[in-house]
C-alpha cells in the first residue's frame, strides 16, 4: 500500500522507544500510521492506542495497519481529548507528531495549499470553524492578531487590511485568491514567503493547535503517567516553545521562588527527566529526501516509574 505521507524522524522515533517491551503505546496523532507500524514491528508485545482526528487518515491507517489489528485500539479524537477515552495506567510510551501531513497539504479539497481551489484547512472535517469563516468574518484587528501571533509576520496589520478591503467586494472563496491578495513577498531576509507564514497562522487558528497542545500537556501533568516516555515532534517555533517550557517545569525538583534563600518545598516535585538535552533534528539525508522535514524538532521526556 502506497503511503501518501512520509513520516519524519522515523529512525529517531524507533530509537527513542527502543527500550519499550510491553504495555500500551499511545500514538496521539496517528496520521497514516507509519511511526506506529515501525513500533508495532519492533515491539511485538505492545498494544497500540491509535488516536486521530482526521477521518480520511484514520480510515487509511486502519488498512495500513491491518496485520496488527488485534493489538490496536483506534480512537477518533483530537489528542487533547484522548484521556477521556482511554486508561493511562499502563501507558509506557506516548508519541505526538504535531504537524500537517503531505496528504492534507497536497489535497486540493482540504484547502491547505497556497494553490488550492478551496479555503478550508480543517484537520477534523466535523469542526464548524474553517479558513473561509476566519478570512471572511474575523475583524481586521482579529485577523491582524492571528497573522502576527501565529505567523510572526511583521506586516500582519497590512495583510489583514488588504484582506478586509478585498472581501468587501466579494467573499474570498479559495486559497488561491487569498495567496494573490497576500502576494509573493518574502519575510525579511528569509527565503520563506509571507503567504506561507500567513497560511500557517490561519491553519493554527482554524484548528486551535496551540490550545490543544497546551491542554494535552496540562492533562499529562495532572495524570502523571508512570514509567513512560513522551516524545513530541513540532514544526513551529511556538509549539516547540510550549513543549520546552513544560519539559523544563516537569524536570525541576525545587519549585520555590528564585528569590528564596533556601528551599522550603521539599525538592521532590520532579515528574521525571528530559532525555533530549537539545531538540532532535532530521539528518541532512532525510532533509534531502523529504524537504518538509527540515523544520521538525523532537523533544523527549521520561516520567518516573514512582509517579512522583
Amino acid at each position: 500500500m502506497k503511503i501518501p505521507h512520509r513520516a519524519v524522524l522515523p529512525e529517531e522515533v524507533v530509537q527513542t522507544f527502543a527500550g519499550l517491551n510491553e504495555g500500551d503505546f499511545l500514538d496521539c496523532t496517528l496520521g497514516f500510521g507509519t511511526h506506529s507500524k515501525l513500533l508495532l514491528k519492533a515491539h511485538p508485545k505492545i498494544r497500540l492506542i491509535a488516536c486521530e482526528q482526521d477521518e480520511q487518515a484514520l480510515e487509511f491507517a486502519k488498512k495500513h495497519l491491518e496485520p496488527f489489528k488485534e493489538r490496536i485500539h483506534f480512537v477518533f479524537s483530537n489528542f487533547s481529548e484522548i484521556f477521556k477515552h482511554i486508561s493511562h495506567s499502563n501507558l509506557r510510551g506516548i508519541l505526538a507528531d504535531i504537524g500537517v501531513s503531505s496528504f492534507q497539504l497536497d489535497s486540493n479539497e482540504r484547502g491547505f495549499s497556497l494553490y488550492s481551489d478551496y479555503l478550508d484547512m480543517r484537520m477534523n472535517q466535523k469542526n464548524s470553524l474553517n479558513a473561509f469563516e476566519v478570512i471572511n468574518s474575523y475583524s481586521q484587528e482579529k485577523l491582524s492578531f492571528v497573522f502576527k501571533e501565529y505567523g510572526q509576520l511583521h506586516n500582519a496589520h497590512k495583510i489583514a487590511q488588504s484582506i478586509c478591503k478585498m472581501r468587501v467586494k466579494k467573499p474570498i472563496q479559495s486559497a488561491k485568491e487569498l495567496f494573490e491578495i497576500i502576494g509573493k513577498k518574502r519575510q525579511g531576509t528569509r527565503k520563506i514567503l509571507q503567504a506561507t507564514l500567513a497560511f500557517q497562522a490561519l491553519r493554527i487558528e482554524v484548528n486551535k493547535e496551540l490550545y490543544h497542545l497546551q491542554s494535552f500537556l496540562e492533562k499529562l501533568e495532572n495524570l502523571r503517567p508512570r514509567d513512560c516516555i513522551l516524545a513530541i515532534i513540532c514544526f513551529h517555533s511556538l509549539e516547540d516553545k510550549i513543549v520546552k517550557k513544560f519539559f523544563q517545569k516537569w524536570s525541576k525538583n525545587c519549585i520555590c521562588d528564585s528569590k528564596a534563600l533556601r528551599c522550603e518545598c521539599g525538592a521532590n516535585h520532579s515528574l521525571g527527566k528530559i532525555l533530549s538535552k537539545k531538540a532532535i533534528r532530521p539528518k541532512e539525508e532525510e532533509k534531502r529526501i523529504n524537504s518538509r522535514s527540515a523544520s521538525a524538532k523532537m523533544r523527549v521526556f521520561y516520567f518516573n516509574d514512582d509517579g512522583k
